[in-house]
């Protein structure tokens, strides 16, 4: 949580168009910080103490599987909720890394609005 008490959100997209509307998305409810990748996310989650992290999985340098591991190795009460176009494939071994739930892209404001309202 933020100085003036709204809740952190860490975005984690290398889509530099999608990274834009997810914060578009989430401003007007949410503190949003974000990253372009997992490395960077790693390395922002020990600075802000993010409420929930919102993390694609296919990125260069450090995926959100991995990124997601590390995260949770630091703070196991971490709240991690995934979101990818590889559903099917990915899904799965994200939620094994630890994520709350995996959205499929593309979804609507109102889902991931009501997905992270689910975690804090």
């Amino acid at each position: 949580m933020n100085k003036e008490g709204k809740k952190i959100v860490l975005v984690v997209e290398d889509d530099l168009a999608l990274l834009e509307a997810l914060e578009l998305m989430l401003k007007e409810h949410y503190d949003v910080v974000k990253a372009t990748n997992g490395k960077e996310a790693v390395k922002l989650y020990h600075t802000v103490k993010p409420d929930l992290i919102l993390t694609d999985i296919v990125m260069p340098e450090m995926d959100g599987i991995k990124a997601t591991e590390e995260i949770l190795s630091i703070d196991p009460n971490a709240k991690i909720v995934g979101i990818t176009a590889y559903y099917l494939s990915k899904e799965r071994d994200l939620i094994q890394a630890g994520a709350k739930e995996v959205l499929e892209k593309p979804f609507t404001r109102k889902k991931l609005l009501e997905t992270i309202a689910k975690y804090i």
